[in-house]
Protein backbone atom coordinates (compact mmCIF):
# COMPACT_ATOMS: atom_id res chain seq x y z
CA UNK A 1 0.00 0.00 0.00
CA UNK A 2 2.82 2.53 0.34
CA UNK A 3 4.37 1.91 -2.89
CA UNK A 4 0.63 2.23 -4.38
CA UNK A 5 0.49 5.54 -2.62
CA UNK A 6 3.58 6.70 -3.89
CA UNK A 7 1.81 5.97 -7.76
CA UNK A 8 3.94 2.61 -7.84
CA UNK A 9 1.96 1.10 -10.87
CA UNK A 10 3.60 -2.07 -10.64
CA UNK A 11 2.45 -2.48 -6.91
CA UNK A 12 -0.96 -2.11 -7.64
CA UNK A 13 -0.88 -4.32 -10.37
CA UNK A 14 0.42 -6.80 -8.09
CA UNK A 15 -2.43 -5.62 -6.00
CA UNK A 16 -4.90 -6.13 -8.09
CA UNK A 17 -3.60 -9.58 -9.23
CA UNK A 18 -3.09 -11.35 -5.95
CA UNK A 19 -6.89 -9.72 -5.02
CA UNK A 20 -9.50 -9.33 -7.79
CA UNK A 21 -9.67 -13.10 -7.80
CA UNK A 22 -10.59 -13.37 -4.31
CA UNK A 23 -13.11 -9.85 -4.41
CA UNK A 24 -14.69 -11.06 -7.46
CA UNK A 25 -15.82 -14.57 -5.67
CA UNK A 26 -16.97 -12.36 -2.94
CA UNK A 27 -18.74 -9.91 -4.85
CA UNK A 28 -20.85 -13.10 -6.77
CA UNK A 29 -22.26 -14.47 -3.66
CA UNK A 30 -23.99 -11.28 -3.12
CA UNK A 31 -25.01 -10.12 -6.67
CA UNK A 32 -25.29 -12.52 -9.58
CA UNK A 33 -25.77 -9.70 -12.32
CA UNK A 34 -21.53 -10.62 -13.54
CA UNK A 35 -21.98 -6.71 -15.41
CA UNK A 36 -22.96 -5.54 -11.77
CA UNK A 37 -19.77 -7.18 -10.27
CA UNK A 38 -17.42 -6.04 -13.34
CA UNK A 39 -18.32 -2.03 -12.62
CA UNK A 40 -18.41 -2.78 -8.89
CA UNK A 41 -14.99 -4.61 -9.41
CA UNK A 42 -13.86 -1.72 -11.75
CA UNK A 43 -15.22 1.20 -9.24
CA UNK A 44 -13.31 -0.29 -6.50
CA UNK A 45 -9.61 -0.47 -7.85
CA UNK A 46 -10.25 2.73 -9.40
CA UNK A 47 -10.85 4.15 -5.80
CA UNK A 48 -7.91 2.29 -4.50
CA UNK A 49 -5.60 3.91 -6.57
CA UNK A 50 -7.11 7.12 -6.18
CA UNK A 51 -7.30 6.64 -2.27
CA UNK A 52 -4.50 5.18 -1.29
CA UNK A 53 -3.11 7.88 0.90
CA UNK A 54 -5.62 8.09 2.38
CA UNK A 55 -5.24 4.16 3.92
CA UNK A 56 -5.62 4.66 7.72
CA UNK A 57 -4.99 0.85 8.07
CA UNK A 58 -1.24 -0.40 8.78
CA UNK A 59 0.24 -2.15 6.21
CA UNK A 60 -0.48 -5.76 6.97
CA UNK A 61 -2.41 -7.95 4.34
CA UNK A 62 -5.43 -8.76 6.60
CA UNK A 63 -6.28 -4.96 7.10
CA UNK A 64 -5.19 -3.93 3.53
CA UNK A 65 -7.61 -6.62 2.48
CA UNK A 66 -10.45 -5.38 4.88
CA UNK A 67 -9.58 -1.86 3.46
CA UNK A 68 -10.47 -3.11 0.20
CA UNK A 69 -13.56 -4.79 0.79
CA UNK A 70 -14.85 -2.36 2.32
CA UNK A 71 -14.63 0.02 -0.79
CA UNK A 72 -16.06 -2.78 -3.01
CA UNK A 73 -18.91 -3.52 -0.38
CA UNK A 74 -20.11 0.18 -0.82
CA UNK A 75 -19.95 0.02 -4.25
CA UNK A 76 -22.13 -2.70 -4.50
CA UNK A 77 -24.69 -1.21 -2.18
CA UNK A 78 -24.37 1.79 -4.20
CA UNK A 79 -24.79 -0.55 -7.29
CA UNK A 80 -28.30 -1.76 -5.62
CA UNK A 81 -29.52 1.76 -4.66
CA UNK A 82 -28.87 2.60 -8.52
CA UNK A 83 -30.41 -0.27 -10.00
CA UNK A 84 -33.60 0.15 -7.45
CA UNK A 85 -33.65 3.55 -8.34
CA UNK A 86 -34.22 2.76 -11.98
CA UNK A 87 -36.83 -0.32 -11.43
CA UNK A 88 -39.24 2.49 -9.33
CA UNK A 89 -39.56 4.21 -12.91
CA UNK A 90 -40.72 1.24 -14.84
CA UNK A 91 -40.36 2.04 -18.67
CA UNK A 92 -43.67 -0.23 -20.10
CA UNK A 93 -46.64 0.70 -22.27
CA UNK A 94 -50.10 1.07 -21.44
CA UNK A 95 -51.00 -2.01 -23.54
CA UNK A 96 -48.43 -4.86 -21.16
CA UNK A 97 -49.14 -2.87 -18.04
CA UNK A 98 -48.82 -5.66 -15.07
CA UNK A 99 -47.20 -3.11 -12.60
CA UNK A 100 -48.74 -3.48 -8.73
CA UNK A 101 -51.47 -1.59 -7.51
CA UNK A 102 -50.22 1.70 -6.82
CA UNK A 103 -50.96 1.71 -2.88
CA UNK A 104 -48.37 -1.65 -2.93
CA UNK A 105 -46.11 0.53 -4.76
CA UNK A 106 -46.06 3.69 -2.44
CA UNK A 107 -46.09 1.42 0.74
CA UNK A 108 -42.94 -0.34 -0.93
CA UNK A 109 -41.39 2.78 -1.22
CA UNK A 110 -42.50 4.23 1.51
CA UNK A 111 -41.04 1.08 3.11
CA UNK A 112 -37.93 1.62 1.59
CA UNK A 113 -37.41 5.21 1.97
CA UNK A 114 -38.33 5.07 5.75
CA UNK A 115 -35.85 2.35 6.79
CA UNK A 116 -33.10 4.33 4.63
CA UNK A 117 -33.36 7.39 6.58
CA UNK A 118 -32.73 5.44 9.73
CA UNK A 119 -29.85 3.84 8.33
CA UNK A 120 -28.24 7.28 7.76
CA UNK A 121 -29.46 8.61 10.74
CA UNK A 122 -27.63 5.75 12.75
CA UNK A 123 -24.30 7.24 13.78
CA UNK A 124 -21.18 6.21 11.73
CA UNK A 125 -19.54 3.32 14.16
CA UNK A 126 -23.08 1.06 14.47
CA UNK A 127 -23.96 1.95 10.82
CA UNK A 128 -20.68 -0.02 9.78
CA UNK A 129 -21.30 -2.76 12.21
CA UNK A 130 -25.45 -3.00 10.68
CA UNK A 131 -23.46 -2.74 6.98
CA UNK A 132 -20.95 -5.58 7.67
CA UNK A 133 -23.12 -8.33 9.50
CA UNK A 134 -26.74 -7.32 7.39
CA UNK A 135 -25.80 -5.95 3.85
CA UNK A 136 -22.19 -7.81 3.60
CA UNK A 137 -23.43 -10.80 5.65
CA UNK A 138 -20.43 -11.16 7.82
CA UNK A 139 -20.46 -12.79 11.08
CA UNK A 140 -19.23 -10.95 14.25
CA UNK A 141 -15.56 -12.54 13.92
CA UNK A 142 -15.51 -11.14 10.73
CA UNK A 143 -16.72 -7.89 11.35
CA UNK A 144 -14.61 -7.55 14.08
CA UNK A 145 -11.69 -8.52 12.11
CA UNK A 146 -12.58 -6.23 9.24
CA UNK A 147 -13.20 -3.23 11.39
CA UNK A 148 -10.15 -3.81 13.28
CA UNK A 149 -12.33 -3.75 17.14
CA UNK A 150 -13.30 -6.69 19.36
CA UNK A 151 -15.85 -8.83 19.13
CA UNK A 152 -17.55 -7.68 21.98
CA UNK A 153 -18.01 -4.05 20.58
CA UNK A 154 -19.07 -5.56 17.57
CA UNK A 155 -22.36 -7.42 19.74
CA UNK A 156 -22.64 -4.15 21.56
CA UNK A 157 -22.97 -1.81 18.47
CA UNK A 158 -25.30 -4.16 16.65
CA UNK A 159 -27.43 -4.46 19.49
CA UNK A 160 -27.72 -0.26 20.04
CA UNK A 161 -27.86 0.08 15.91
CA UNK A 162 -31.11 -2.51 15.84
CA UNK A 163 -32.86 -0.90 19.04
CA UNK A 164 -32.50 2.50 16.92
CA UNK A 165 -33.27 1.36 14.25
CA UNK A 166 -36.52 -0.46 15.82
CA UNK A 167 -37.18 2.85 17.46
CA UNK A 168 -36.92 4.85 14.17
CA UNK A 169 -38.94 2.61 12.51
CA UNK A 170 -42.17 2.28 15.46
Amino acid sequence: MRRITRGDRAAFDELYRRTSPWLAVRLRRRCSDEDVVADVLQETYLAVWRAAGSYAGSVTDGSAVGWLWTIAANRLVDAFRRRARQERVPAVSLVERTAPAAEDEVLAHRVDQDLEQALLRLPPELRQVMQAMVLDDLSVRQTAALLSMPEGTVKTRARRARIALREALS
